[in-house]
């Protein structure tokens, strides 16, 4: 199959309508239906059930569309890293290295210090995103190596070394009743009248149902801490990013938080060789 092919079939399957297909892909709707049906006797299989009034994926049409998603996104992702791979040699920075904003301040610069003292180290692009978006912005090719903290964000599908593990804390507002206390239990603060947990975005970008505030970074997420419209659970290393208007006591009972440093498993980048080596010598 062509991935022209496979990207027309995607937009009819995804619109489920020939007109509005042809106009996303800015072509006319008559080259768009042969090329379906040319598809579709190659495979010799039905891909889509045409009415007058409605176009439905048959079963072998839903499979092509996950199969066809996953491959485009694939191409998508060789051409952007062919396309950083040869801006490195004219200078530009060659790694992309991907993390939750304000997530391992302290490991991510020791981190980067040290490889920037390595013989043949390369420039290194620092991209911030939100929560669970490093395995994405991997696989679609924008970023070589990544950040995680497990068991928060998935790392299914990609090679790991585990750089830490850490226990988790209670981040409340200073002078609260629970931060006099040795240590907490997750029941503890669950329900807290006026500090509820906060939601963090689903992968599709919903937020799960529930009383407590939107939140998409963790800075956002102690900014209402300290107003007193939440609390939260982070891992210890938090402690460093909070002022005197926050307190943190150990949670006894939420679970470790363990840190990886990932990336994808066809990579035969020697510079994310040479960054994992030196994550991995990290005191």
């Amino acid at each position: 199959m062509e991935t022209r092919e496979l990207r027309y079939f995607v937009a009819v399957a995804e619109e489920l309508h020939f007109g509005r297909a042809a106009h996303r892909l800015g072509i006319a709707q008559p080259p768009l239906s042969r090329a379906i049906q040319k598809l579709e006797r190659r495979l010799g299989a039905a891909l889509l059930d045409r009415t007058s009034r409605s176009v439905m994926l048959t079963e072998a049409g839903s499979v092509l569309l996950v199969e066809g998603r996953a491959a485009l996104d694939a191409v998508d992702a060789a051409e952007r890293r062919t396309r950083r791979a040869a801006l490195s040699a004219t200078g530009r920075p060659a790694l992309t290295l991907v993390t939750k904003a304000s997530a391992s301040r302290e490991l991510l610069a020791k981190l980067l210090d040290a490889y920037a003292a390595e013989p043949g180290a390369v420039p290194v692009d620092v991209l911030l995103c939100g929560p669970a978006e490093q395995e994405r912005l991997l696989r679609e090719g924008r970023a070589d190596v990544a950040l995680l903290h497990h068991p928060f964000d998935s790392a299914a599908g990609l090679h790991t070394e585990e750089l830490g593990t850490e226990g988790q804390v209670a981040v409340l507002p200073a002078g609260h009743p629970l931060t006099v206390r040795a240590h907490v239990h997750m029941a503890d603060i669950t329900g807290l009248p006026g500090l509820p947990l906060p939601r963090w975005p689903n992968p599709d970008g919903s937020y799960p149902p529930g009383p407590g505030p939107r939140v998409r970074d963790h800075a956002q997420l102690l900014q209402l801490v300290a107003l007193g419209r939440a609390c939260a659970v982070s891992p210890e290393s938090c402690r460093a990013e909070l002022h005197g208007d926050l307190a943190a006591v150990p949670v006894l009972d939420a679970p470790q938080v363990t840190t990886l440093i990932a990336w994808p498993p066809h990579s035969r980048s020697r510079a994310v060789a040479d960054l994992v080596r030196t994550a991995l010598r990290l005191p």
